[in-house]
């Protein structure tokens, strides 16, 4: 009996959903860094085994509203995708304490009436005495279908939470042929690549107001692809820090996400960034839907 469906990946901001769904495909399809917003679309994955395939859906983190109507987007994104789901992977960190925002995550998932697979990810950094009383607390919190801890950075445990997913995924068929990997284009995973680059190598010096458009994807040869991108802040003061002291950190992003962009491509990678400034982009819907970020597409 082949089984078939979608795994939805839900938690609070930097608990590893990113992570854990690159490491479960084999693949980096989904940027990382340990600021909140990372991840800004819904985004699909794709396993298949000789038992099923599972569409995993890895999602912004579930917020608190923001204030802005980029904020509002993300909310909107990871409430909509749970309607998709057959099954809802909640990733938590490896910790008894369990807050506000947990329980309000925990009443939202109940309320979809959803099969939910508690995975506590981290656990590598935990003493091992101590997961006992951390399954113990979540188990309180709401009816599980099963919790598994796991290391989604050190790909611990995750055949384990596989066959979870594929016992309650429904008997159907293969949804995509079992060399598809992902939904999003090439030119997409360029523009997240940037991103992360950006984020990682920005640290706290810039809030989460940029975003990056890929201006033009050109393969010049079967061994060159020509890329340029923009980086969009809201500020002046912003570029120039994108830009750093005689284009220092434009280089340091340049040069890291080129690397990455090689490795996925399988080609040379000419990458040129530019910085633009769009004050307030993210109240803008139009800005929005020229950034990628469009309602219409949940």
């Amino acid at each position: 009996m082949f089984k078939s469906g979608y795994a939805v990946i839900v938690g609070r901001p930097n608990v590893g959903k990113s992570t854990l769904m690159n490491h479960l495909i084999g693949q980096k399809i989904a940027i990382t860094s340990r600021r909140a917003q990372t991840t800004r679309n819904r985004i699909e994955t794709v396993l298949t085994t000789d038992e099923g395939q599972i569409i995993f859906l890895d999602t912004p983190g579930m917020l608190r509203k923001t204030g802005n109507k980029l904020g509002e987007y993300l909310m909107d994104v990871s409430v909509g995708t749970l309607k998709d789901a057959d099954v809802v992977l909640w990733l938590v960190e490896p910790s008894d304490y369990i807050g506000a925002g947990d329980r309000q995550i925990a009443e939202r998932l109940i309320s979809t009436g959803k099969p939910v697979i508690l995975v506590v990810n981290k656990t590598d950094t935990v003493d091992k005495s101590k997961i006992a009383g951390i399954i113990t607390a979540w188990s309180k919190v709401m009816d599980f279908s099963d919790i598994v801890c796991v290391s989604a950075l050190r790909s611990v445990n995750l055949d384990e939470l596989i066959r979870e997913i594929l016992e309650l995924l429904p008997e159907g068929p293969k949804y995509y042929d079992e060399e598809v990997v992902t939904d999003q284009t090439m030119r997409q995973i360029a523009s997240e690549i940037i991103r992360e680059k950006a984020l990682r190598a920005l640290n706290e010096e810039v809030p989460h107001g940029i975003a990056v458009v890929i201006d033009s994807f050109k393969e010049r040869s079967e061994t060159l692809t020509a890329i340029e991108a923009s980086i969009i802040c809201e500020r002046a003061g912003h570029k120039a820090i994108v830009i750093g002291k005689g284009g220092a950190m434009l280089k340091k992003i340049g040069t890291e996400a080129r690397r990455d962009i090689e490795e996925m491509l399988g080609t040379k990678v000419f990458l040129q960034l530019f910085v633009k400034v769009r004050k307030n982009w993210r109240d803008s819907e139009n800005d929005l839907k020229n950034f990628g970020y469009d309602r219409k597409k949940l």
